[in-house]
């Protein structure tokens, strides 16, 4: 199971929306079912040019057709865009294919979205075989899509949930490959197949509250990664271990005042000295015009986002350091932010480390500010892409 098979089979089964061709071919959506007609009310947004439009098919017929007749307009679902929050929202199509163990990945298929069907003895069920990653469409002023850095999540893809894509400035389109050990097994071994699907929701601010600082609270106790372990892997196992620590942090909360963003911030498991990262984030140190950020060393993710704001920030003249980073340079920064695909830019308001709160200010600092302003105005199409991360979809 090779990257390669995935991004072939990919390749391969995308609905095109710049093609020349008139129609594609119905497909039958194998143990799906529709729980309502599908007939959503849709949006007419003018001036976005489109060179398909998604057309409904009956709720016999099970599946739906794109129309060769050109429009001048392109649709959108009607949700309430401007109270669009953070959180999972169903949508029209979801990418399935499999592959036995040893094997090649079959052609996949656009199915209708809907739960999917699992052995009690899934390997992802009892022995966690799986792994996921999660990337955002923006649209651009111009109705056309962007996706940001999708080879960077070994993903070429374009999508037949565009009409989902939010207006532009309401939000994004996050996107969820999933691949999982779908096949039965009762003992400890790889799952004899598995399967690759991606889902897709519109999404809001990660926060309610938008661009608000966050509050950390050092954990050094508990820890979410080992050396020679998977902390540097995109595991559905790496996130579990948050929770206890989230719950042990409920009684810090006191200090802070109330509806405070909170969150953990793990140190390294062996001096525990050195900074990891944030429950689901990067973390990034700002002293003078320096920028810190901890070095991977495979107890960390390798962030997209990290990776971007690191290029970003060179690019506007701060010198970015990857390595250990102590406890204690926490302490003293000017300013520390945190980054990963659903919260983009996050700034810190304050953190607690053995009982010693300190305060960065109640608003996003200079530098965080300026590297949130640059990386998402290229995410949404508004400067030019001089790094060459967006994909446009027309």
């Amino acid at each position: 199971m090779e990257n390669t098979a995935v991004l072939t089979c990919l390749q391969q089964n995308y609905f095109c929306f710049s093609g020349h061709s008139s129609s594609l071919p119905s497909r039958s959506f194998s143990n799906t079912t529709l729980s309502q007609p599908f007939s959503l009310k849709l949006q007419k947004q003018p001036a976005l040019v489109s060179h398909y439009v998604l057309r409904a098919a009956s709720p016999a017929r099970g599946y739906a057709t794109l129309s060769d007749t050109y429009s001048g307009t392109s649709e959108l679902a009607d949700i309430e865009w401007d109270n669009l929050g953070f959180g999972f929202l169903s949508t029209d199509y979801m990418y399935v294919m499999k592959c036995p163990q040893g094997g090649k990945f079959s052609n996949g298929e656009l199915q209708c979205f809907g739960n999917i069907e699992l052995s009690p003895s899934a390997g992802v069920l009892n022995y966690g075989q799986g792994l996921f990653e999660g990337l955002k469409a923006y649209r651009k002023e111009d109705g056309n899509i962007l996706l940001f850095r999708p080879e960077e999540n070994a993903m070429r893809m374009r999508m037949a949930n565009r009409r989902w894509v939010p207006p532009t400035g309401k939000g994004s389109l996050y996107i969820r490959p999933l691949l999982m050990g779908s096949g039965a097994v009762l003992g400890l071994a790889p799952a004899p197949e598995y399967t690759f699907l991606i889902y897709v929701s519109p999404v809001g601010n990660y926060f309610k509250e938008g661009v608000a600082p966050i509050n950390l609270i050092v954990e050094h106790e508990l820890h979410r990664a080992t050396p020679g372990g998977t902390g540097g892997v995109k595991t559905i196992g790496n996130y579990a271990a948050n929770y206890s620590a989230d719950a042990c942090s409920e009684g810090t909360i006191g200090l802070l005042r109330p509806k405070a963003i909170l969150t953990v911030l793990y140190l390294d498991c062996i001096h525990k000295r050195y900074l990891e990262e944030v429950s689901s984030c990067n973390i990034f140190v700002v002293k003078d015009k320096m920028i810190a950020t901890p070095a991977i060393k495979g107890t960390i993710l390798p962030g997209i986002t990290r990776k971007s704001i690191i290029d970003v920030a060179q690019s506007q003249g701060f010198q970015v350091e990857e390595r250990q980073v102590l406890v204690d340079e926490l302490l003293d920064a000017d300013e520390v932010f945190c980054t990963g695909t659903a919260v983009v830019v996050s700034p810190v308001g304050s953190v607690t480390y053995l009982g010693k709160r300190v305060s960065y200010g109640d608003g996003i600092g200079v530098v965080s500010q300026q590297l949130y302003s640059v990386l998402t105005k290229l995410q949404m199409g508004l400067i030019e892409d001089k790094m060459e991360w967006t994909v446009e979809l027309r």
